[in-house]
């Protein structure tokens, strides 16, 4: 459809002299971001003419994911959660959009390959929170299938990393909802507003969008989950099953014709698990941060345990973060041995505490990570969470 909007509009159905469409985004959140890597790898971004279908695709939280889209028995609803559709179709090598050798079958492919091969390669933008490196194997779209090496990525990706944000945005007032720990309030779409323009602006006039932010092993921004150096906060444990891609195996005829005989498939495996590395106050590294994550009030996270009440209370639950506020006062975290520094340790007051983050907003939109006119939106949101934790 896109494609005939793109070339003609009598190929569309319509009459008479329409204007067509000259350039096309695909977008997708989540499950539709997962149905845009497969639709890239499966070369379907090249038209029954061989025409470019979406000069830009923007793959939106869908972590390392692809998808049961295009196999028979096919279930686009199975997404790989850590704990449950765990031998579904979902996280399949290749993961890079470059070529990348699988150690142990020795296969070689990207992602990218049949748009390539076809000359339809779109312009891309990968984006993931914090929460996909825990639930959705996210680090492997830009490491070495051994988890060694950052691996390669092409000019025409971009990959964008927000630190300390779950899979959606939230606002206040705080709450849990079948979670162990309050939920992370960070409202991200500032971010996702300016990606858009730098994205339109990409394959409209040429101009660069900015360059990647992500975490880099040779950075020691990511880590498996036994070098995490998150802080001792009292009452807090850190999730201890994150997802893993697996290696399965559903049948010979699988990889090429999409035909599963093996049902249940064979795990012989899995691939590396690696998250972002932290700083002193348990704050990812190696990504884009808003005001409310530059200038902390509290431990933000992607990750959350499920309530003990709804079960399996060591598992994450589902998509969440966690906010966990710092203390008040030297005193009072003095009294809990809590590592990190205290709100009054950092910031006189609330105009101080502001200052940070005007900085913070002033940086962003230099990096055209924020647009002006979402200023004042950002650096409110700030305020609200100061006097929600502070007062």
């Amino acid at each position: 459809m896109w494609s005939s909007l793109q070339y003609s509009g009598e190929a569309a159905g319509w009459s008479g002299s329409r204007p067509s469409v000259k350039l096309a985004i695909g977008f997708g959140i989540s499950q539709s971001g997962r149905w845009l890597r497969e639709f890239v790898y499966d070369g379907f971004n090249a038209d029954e003419s061989g025409r470019k279908v979406f000069d830009g695709v923007w793959a939106d939280v869908a972590g390392a994911g692809r998808g049961s889209f295009n196999f028979r028995y096919a279930q686009p609803s199975r997404d790989g959660w850590p704990y449950i559709n765990v031998f579904y179709p979902t996280d399949l090598f290749p993961f890079t959009d470059m070529v990348e050798t699988d150690p142990v079958t020795g296969k070689s492919a990207g992602l990218l390959d049949r748009a390539r091969a076809a000359r339809v390669q779109p312009k891309i933008f990968f984006t993931n929170d914090s929460s996909e490196y825990w639930g959705r194997a996210a680090s492997l779209i830009h490491i070495t299938a051994d988890g060694k090496h950052d691996a390669p990525i092409s000019p025409d990706t971009r990959i964008y990393f927000m630190a300390g944000v779950q899979h959606f945005p939230r606002s206040l007032p705080f709450s849990k909802q079948g979670t162990q720990y309050t939920i992370n309030v960070v409202d991200h779409r500032p971010v996702q507003r300016a990606l858009l323009a730098a994205l339109e602006a990409w394959i409209k006039d040429g101009v660069a969008p900015p360059p990647s932010v992500y975490p880099h092993i040779a950075a020691g921004q990511l880590t498996s989950l036994a070098g995490l150096k998150f802080p001792a906060i009292e009452g807090v444990t850190t999730p201890q099953h994150p997802r893993m891609a697996r290696r399965l195996d559903f049948g010979p005829e699988f990889a090429s014709h999409g035909v599963i005989l093996q049902e249940p498939p064979k795990v012989t495996g899995a691939f590396p698990v690696m998250v972002p590395q932290v700083d002193p106050d348990g704050i990812d590294l190696g990504g884009v941060r808003l005001p409310e994550v530059s200038a902390p009030l509290a431990t933000l996270t992607g990750w959350n345990l499920r309530a003990a009440q709804r079960g399996a209370p060591g598992e994450i639950a589902e998509f969440y973060g966690s906010t966990f506020p710092l203390a008040k006062t030297k005193e009072e975290r003095s009294a809990v041995h809590d590592p990190r520094l205290s709100i009054a340790e950092r910031y006189a007051g609330r105009e101080e505490y502001l200052k940070h983050v005007n900085a913070a907003a002033n940086e962003l939109i230099r990096q055209r990570f924020v647009m002006p006119q979402d200023r004042d939106f950002v650096v409110e949101r700030a305020a609200r969470l100061w006097d929600a934790l502070a007062k």
